[in-house]
């Protein structure tokens, strides 16, 4: 009876409390519908939130959404969970993904620095199990 109870103790919630494995990865919630704001991004809603562009907008795609990132250390798993568009002043054009990682952190990459992936691919799948592996059958 007092499984529940323990399970929901502590004042974080699911988004909060990390990262996501290959199975719970669709727990992460998505930042939709509008642009976020820096009081989106303070209150842990929103990833990223860009003031000095022009013309942003949500990105109409599906979220949450596995990607692999492309970044400076390599390929690294990650969830996109807010996709905006926005225009700098010099007119171009920048699609903006805010990603939580395996392990918990966020991050934010550009939707070109990005492979659009399924849960069920195996490069994904194998990027998340190097991070989590360890950590669902041994806790220290």
């Amino acid at each position: 009876m007092n499984q529940d109870s323990h399970h929901n103790a502590g004042n974080d919630n699911d988004a909060d409390s990390g990262g996501f494995d290959v199975d719970d990865w669709t727990r992460l919630a998505p930042f939709t519908g509008r642009v976020a704001t820096l009081e989106d991004v303070q209150a842990r809603r929103a990833v990223f939130a860009l003031s000095d562009t022009e013309a942003p907008r949500p990105l109409d795609m599906p979220l949450p959404q596995p990607v692999i990132w492309w970044d400076d250390d390599g390929e690294q798993a990650a969830v996109a969970v807010q996709a905006e568009s926005h225009a700098t002043s010099e007119g171009e054009t920048m699609d903006v993904l805010g990603l939580i990682l395996a392990d918990g952190a966020s991050a934010v990459a550009l939707l070109e620095d990005v492979d659009l992936v399924d849960d069920s691919d195996p490069t994904w799948r194998d990027l998340v199990a190097s991070v989590v592996g360890d950590v669902n059958g041994d806790e220290d």
